[in-house]
C-alpha cells in the first residue's frame, strides 16, 4: 500500500536517490518469522541495499530470509533492539553507507513509505528523518498513546525542541553525526537516545507521515515488557535530563551564538 504523501515517487527513482546518497535500509528482527520475509522484499523494491539483523531469532526467522538478496547478520543471542540498530548501523557504516534508514521487522511500518524519506533527503541531505504514525489509529494501543506523549515531553525538556512522534522506529539516521555509539543503551529505549544526540549534534530532525499497520489484540507480537522497559525509559530520561544541562543545552545556546555572531 503506497503512502499517500504528496511526495511519493517511482521505485527507480527512489533507488537512484537512496544509491546517489550513499543510504541503505536496515531491518532489526527478533522473533517475526510471519513478517521479516515480506518486509525485507518491499524495501529490496526501493533501495538496492537492505541490511537486516537478526537479533538472535529462535522462531525461524533467519531461515525465512535464506534466498534473498539483502544482507543478513546474526546475533549469537537476544541483545535487544538497540544492540540490533548498533550492529546494523556500524555495519552500515563500514560498508561505505553515509545514511542508513531503519523500519521494524513485525510488518507496522510501510516500506512502501520510503519513497517519502527519499524525497525528503533529496532536498534536505544532511537531516534526520523521522516517521510521524497517526497515533488516532483506530488499533493503537493507549499504552503506546501515553508512552509516546511521556516520551515527547521529555524530549522537549532535553533539546528544546518539539517533535509529534519520537518514538517511531521508521528513520533516517545521518551515519556520520553518530559517533562510536558506545553509550548507546540496548533496548528500545536507544532510539530515544539516538533522537537526542543527533539534536545535540546539530543535525536538523524533520517529520515525515507514514502510514502504519496495527493488527487487532489477539494477532499482535510485542517483546514489549511494559514494567520493565517502562524503568528503563524513565531512567533513561532522567540520565538525558542531567546531560542535557551539562552537555546538550550548553552545545545548543553556543551554536546560536556563532549563528548570531
Amino acid at each position: 500500500m503506497p503512502s499517500s504523501d504528496s511526495t511519493y515517487m517511482s521505485p527507480t527513482d527512489t533507488m537512484n536517490i537512496l544509491k546517489r546518497l550513499k543510504c541503505c535500509v536496515i531491518i532489526p528482527c527478533y522473533d517475526n518469522v510471519g513478517t521479516v520475509r515480506d518486509v525485507a522484499e518491499r524495501a529490496l523494491k526501493f533501495c538496492y541495499n537492505v541490511i537486516v539483523v537478526d537479533d538472535g531469532s529462535t522462531d525461524g526467522s533467519a531461515s525465512a530470509l535464506q534466498g534473498i538478496s539483502s544482507r543478513v547478520i546474526m546475533h549469537d543471542r537476544n541483545r535487544g533492539k538497540g544492540q540490533a540498530l548498533k550492529t546494523g548501523l556500524r555495519a552500515a557504516a563500514s560498508l561505505g553507507f553515509e545514511r542508513a534508514i531503519t523500519l521494524d521487522s513485525d510488518g507496522q511500518h510501510y516500506p512502501e513509505d520510503i519513497p517519502a524519506f527519499a524525497a525528503a533527503l533529496d532536498m534536505h541531505p544532511d537531516s534526520m528523518l523521522v516517521g510521524c504514525r497517526n497515533l488516532r489509529h483506530e488499533n493503537m494501543p493507549g499504552g503506546n498513546t501515553f508512552a509516546n506523549r511521556f516520551s515527547n515531553f521529555w524530549f522537549k525538556v532535553q533539546t528544546g525542541k518539539r517533535l509529534s512522534d519520537t518514538q517511531c522506529g521508521f528513520r533516517l539516521y545521518q551515519l556520520r553525526k553518530l559517533g562510536s555509539m558506545a553509550l548507546l543503551t540496548s533496548r528500545y529505549e536507544a532510539e530515544l537516545e539516538l533522537l537526542v544526540f543527533q539534536c545535540w549534534k546539530g543535525v536538523y530532525i524533520q517529520e515525515i507521515p507514514i502510514q502504519v499497520y496495527y493488527p487487532p489484540q489477539s494477532q499482535r507480537i510485542t517483546h514489549f515488557r511494559p514494567f520493565r522497559d517502562f524503568l528503563r525509559i524513565t531512567i533513561l530520561n532522567i540520565v538525558l535530563c542531567v546531560l542535557a544541562i551539562l552537555y546538550g543545552h550548553p552545545r545548543r545556546l553556543l551554536a546560536k551564538a556563532r549563528w548570531h555572531a
